[in-house]
């Protein structure tokens, strides 16, 4: 039984989430994926425990009644942490740009190739302005690019999922 996980925010859970982790099990060949929500996520330093329990309640209903989808709460902040023991692991191409930035690793360039062989097999979503390699691109289609979780906060309500 093949399981991926989706590191994310999900602040808030949009449409392109939803989409992103279906075209992931059908791609991937995978039975499920997990929405993972970080407690401390990197770069995410203005989310705090409270925000964690509001988007665990609003992402609830959305695996629900979707047998493919699961959630899980992680304390771990790196996407190889992460996706230990799982078979996959999704993301999309501004997630993928940052766990190839030796920034995030402190500069260091062995933690951060160190990182990159711990993960197990990639997915990645196509996002505007950012690269994705070939043999990673999931095929999601080019209208979901620019939703945002952002852009939902900021009003977009019709790409919120739910």
């Amino acid at each position: 039984m093949p399981i991926g996980v989706y590191p994310g925010s999900f602040d808030p859970p949009t449409i392109a989430h939803l989409s992103i982790a279906q075209i992931a099990v059908e791609h991937l060949a995978l039975d499920r994926v997990d929405f993972a929500l970080s407690r401390d996520a990197l770069g995410k330093e203005h989310l705090d425990e409270g925000s964690v329990r509001r988007r665990v309640e609003a992402l609830e209903p959305l695996v629900a009644d979707r047998p493919w989808l699961g959630l899980v709460v992680v304390s771990s902040r790196l996407i190889a942490d992460i996706a230990e023991g799982y078979d996959a692991v999704v993301m999309g191409a501004d997630k993928w740009a940052q766990v190839n930035d030796v920034a995030w690793y402190g500069g260091d360039e062995a933690a951060r190739d160190a990182a990159l062989d711990r993960l197990p097999r990639v997915g990645v979503a196509p996002r505007a302005g950012f690269d994705v390699p070939d043999a990673l691109r999931l095929p999601v289609p080019d209208h979901l690019a620019d939703v945002s979780a952002s852009a939902v906060r900021a009003g977009r309500a019709e790409w919120a999922a739910g």
